[in-house]
């Protein structure tokens, strides 16, 4: 039979995100680690870093043991409810998305001489050298 568990949005997760009330998800699975962070071998630090996201990357780069695998289990709250399509990280990109065209134009009006005096060097020096030959 299977066992339920609770399912939780990544905007819930990403609420969970100070030292009192510290939530991670890796792999899908969310973990309250509030009680675990001064036991935490990297520091708490490590921890607060990634929390209230996805942290599975980070999870599998620091290569953490079998023991350590094992002992999540006890801070397993819940799954992650991947139907959700509300991810806060990326609607913040979609945000800051909109006015990175507009930024471009106004930044190439502003600087406009740097390639052009690029090319001016350029051809100066190449006259000078070919003539110098």
């Amino acid at each position: 039979m299977p066992t339920l568990t609770k399912l939780f949005t990544m905007e819930e997760a990403s609420e969970h995100n100070t030292k009192d009330d510290c939530w991670v998800v890796i792999d899908g699975k969310v973990y309250d680690v509030s009680s675990y962070l001064d036991e935490h071998p990297g520091g708490d630090d490590v921890l607060l870093g990634v929390t209230g996201q996805d942290a599975t990357d980070e999870f599998e780069d620091a290569g953490h043991s079998k023991s350590a695998r094992e002992l999540m289990e006890k801070f397993f709250i819940g799954e992650l409810d991947t139907t959700s399509s509300s991810i806060p990280e990326l609607e913040i990109v979609k945000k800051a998305g909109k006015d990175i065209p507009q930024k471009f134009m106004e930044v190439t009006k502003q600087y406009w001489f740097v390639p052009v005096a690029a090319v001016g060097i350029s051809v100066v020096v190449g006259f000078l050298y070919t003539r110098k030959k």
